[in-house]
């Protein structure tokens, strides 16, 4: 049974998570690589099936919960600590097998609505960003130096190749939901480019992803992956610290433990280490929604730091470098 304490007052982690965000490095030549949480569409509309999903997870999870509280601290942050040149994004929602594909769009980038039985609304949301086929090309070129295959992704093409069936290119909601709420509805300053994930959802694989893009942060290039750390659509009440039971409660825990570790090349094994947790599966009945922490895991240096950011039950985000 779990006897640690969560924290769970908004503005107590709010104070925290800003001290964290003003210790970062000051290092626009070299930005850490960041997981972060990214949320669902409950962050910005009361979905339409509430009573399924409760008022508890809607208080963790909505609007006035401690993640969307976070993520508009987050997003100015690392545009004023950063000046980043562009931003290139990996979601839990995208993955592909055997080929990395990289989103190419110059003019603005489309959105991918790709949910269901949400209000009208939730389809008319907006986040005007571009992308930059100089740094696409550039992520292409260093997925193949690094032994990867790799394409830029045709605008004409269905996004993904994962059979999900989707109509029509675009970010995903695993990127246009956080970044309304980190950047507001339109980002011109800095060119938005998304690449896919392994289905494999391989730790291993997916820091080879990670490790590819290092270069990047030496580039000006910021390198976000989302996900969550707790994604159990099976359980609603597992994703807010109020219902979860002491399960996932152990397993937020080691998520903590597994990133505080001081050795570089422990804390990578204690990381892998996860899957493999008692807890996992009830936090994650498929894996996709946590392999992006090792995303970022291989972009951040081998012997590096790693710090948590926004301590949040279920979606934390952690700082590579």
């Amino acid at each position: 049974m779990s006897n640690s304490t969560i924290e769970t007052d908004v503005s107590t982690l709010q104070a925290r998570w800003r001290a964290d965000l003003a210790a970062l490095p000051s290092t626009p030549d070299n930005i850490p690589s960041f997981f972060f949480g990214h949320g669902s569409p409950m962050l910005v509309s009361k979905p339409s099936f509430m009573p399924r999903v409760g008022e508890k997870v809607m208080q963790w999870g909505g609007p006035n919960g401690p993640l969307a509280t976070f993520l508009r601290d987050f997003g100015p942050a690392l545009l004023e600590k950063y000046n980043p040149k562009a931003i290139v994004v990996f979601s839990a929602h995208w993955e592909t097998d055997n080929v990395r594909l990289v989103t190419d769009y110059a003019a603005e980038n489309p959105l991918l609505m790709d949910y269901y039985n949400f209000p009208p609304e939730m389809y008319r949301l907006q986040f005007k960003s571009h992308g930059d086929s100089v740094v696409s090309k550039r992520v292409v070129e260093l997925f193949k130096e690094a032994g990867l295959k790799a394409r830029l992704t045709p605008k004409t093409e269905p996004r993904g190749d994962d059979g999900r069936g989707y109509p029509g290119p675009g970010l995903d909601h695993g990127v246009f939901i956080p970044f309304s709420i980190m950047f507001g509805e339109e980002l011109k300053s800095v060119p938005v480019i998304q690449a896919s994930i392994d289905s494999s959802l391989s730790p291993e694989d997916n820091i080879a992803i990670g490790r590819a893009m290092r270069q990047l942060r030496r580039e000006s290039i910021l390198l976000l992956s989302g996900g969550l750390t707790l994604h159990n659509l099976r359980d609603f009440q597992s994703m807010s610290p109020f219902t979860a039971k002491d399960l996932h409660k152990d397993f937020d825990k080691a998520i903590i433990n597994a990133v505080n570790v001081a050795d570089s090349k422990e804390r990578k094994k204690e990381l892998i280490g996860l899957t493999t947790h008692t807890g996992f599966r009830a936090a994650h009945p498929r894996e996709e929604h946590f392999v992006p922490i090792y995303v970022a895991l291989g972009a951040g240096e081998e012997d590096g730091d790693a710090k948590l950011i926004g301590d949040i039950f279920g979606a934390k985000t952690v700082a590579f470098f």
